[in-house]
């Protein structure tokens, strides 16, 4: 199996992947996909759903090289031509695999996910930096 595929696997044993249209479709309106992931054999309705559900929740979209059948057994289904994936470290360790296999067309992806990535670890740290801040003293009443 893939490498990719077995990543959105994990995913989906993490609870960080949400597999078929609808379920792709809220997470992405809810602004919690981070990548969705759309077969390569998706019907055309399908991928101008994938696309306007992209556009709605602000994520990105990756077309994969895997067929709904293929990415379906990848997640324990007959088939699969929809999957949200809710985790930025994961969506990257996804899209770095396929850039691996094809720079290409999976590198700006890829990339920008990185920068992505970068830009939360950034604010992560100032904001842990801000938490971590002496505690204001108060004087006690005499």
């Amino acid at each position: 199996m893939n490498s990719a595929l077995s990543m959105a696997g994990m995913a989906l044993r993490a609870g960080r992947l949400e597999v078929g249209e609808d379920p792709a479709g809220d997470a992405c309106q809810e602004k919690r996909c981070r990548l969705l992931l759309v077969a390569r054999d998706a019907a055309e309705n399908t991928r101008r759903r994938a696309d306007r559900f992209a556009q709605e929740g602000q994520c990105l979209t990756l077309a994969l090289p895997f067929t709904r059948e293929e990415l379906g057994a990848a997640l324990g289904r007959g088939s699969c031509a929809m999957a949200a994936v809710t985790d930025l470290g994961l969506a990257q360790a996804i899209a770095g695999k396929l850039a691996d296999q094809d720079p290409a067309q999976y590198g700006e992806t890829a990339g920008r996910l990185r920068l992505k990535a970068e830009r939360a670890a950034q604010r992560k740290s100032v904001r842990k930096q801000r938490d971590a801040r002496a505690p204001v003293k108060y004087r006690s009443k005499p």
